[in-house]
């Protein structure tokens, strides 16, 4: 290439980075690279913006079922289908009554063998529950973890292949080079751009699980002294 050839590419180059312009001049693999970290991105936005939405719907729905359920003269009757399906407070209630139902109904029953099960069985379904709302956590922590991997490996695809065409070229300039390495670097930078958002919300969401969790078990302490108080008349 002739410096008249060189002089002129530099002036008919972009004056700044074109993210489109990148994926479309790139290696058919890194763009497949590229679009498979994109997808995974919008992904991981949809579970941060869908997940903020469900727990906090579920906090609301569990603090207004615990401050009826508390101030009622007979809570039980507040345990509803409807509400064990979309409050977790309530079905850990539902769980403890109908273990006090069940082992009350045996004729000699064992009073601490019936509070131990009532625990464990409320203590299970908030485990349940805190489990059931986290599921859709594990892309994040996947696409947290995996995403700049694969950002690299259409990083050195396309470093790989930028080298090929000095060879092809027999020239080692940089406007040979730097076009190439700039798409290749791209990939990287759509890997971090999934994956830190991902580890982020995460982190975050998984305290709001844990808290959850330990907000059920408090509550299920609670009705456990409720039901316990009750086996005394028994």
């Amino acid at each position: 290439m002739t410096d008249l050839a060189l002089l002129a590419a530099a002036a008919s180059a972009p004056s700044r980075l074109d993210p489109v312009q990148l994926f479309l001049d790139a290696d058919i693999v890194v763009q497949v690279v590229m679009a498979g970290l994109l997808a995974a991105s919008v992904w991981v936005w949809t579970i941060i913006v869908s997940f903020r939405m469900r727990i906090g719907a579920i906090r609301r729905r569990c603090a207004s079922f615990e401050e009826d359920f508390w101030h009622a003269d007979q809570p039980e009757k507040l345990i509803t289908a409807q509400r064990i399906k979309s409050t977790p407070s309530a079905a850990v209630a539902s769980e403890g009554f109908v273990e006090f139902t069940k082992s009350t109904a045996i004729k000699g029953f064992d009073h601490e063998a019936t509070r131990e099960r009532i625990a464990r069985t409320m203590e299970s379904q908030a485990s349940f529950e805190s489990d059931s709302l986290a599921g859709r956590l594990g892309f994040l922590a996947t696409t947290g973890a995996v995403a700049p991997f694969v950002g690299l490996f259409g990083t050195v695809w396309g470093i790989m292949n930028s080298f090929f065409q000095i060879g092809q070229q027999q020239n080692s300039s940089l406007a040979v080079v730097a076009p190439g390495i700039s798409e290749a670097l791209f990939a990287t930078a759509i890997g971090l751009f999934a994956a830190i958002p991902a580890v982020i919300a995460y982190n975050y969401y998984s305290g709001r699980v844990n808290a959850l969790e330990a907000h059920l078990l408090r509550f299920s302490d609670r009705y456990h002294a409720h039901l316990s108080r009750a086996l005394e008349t028994k």
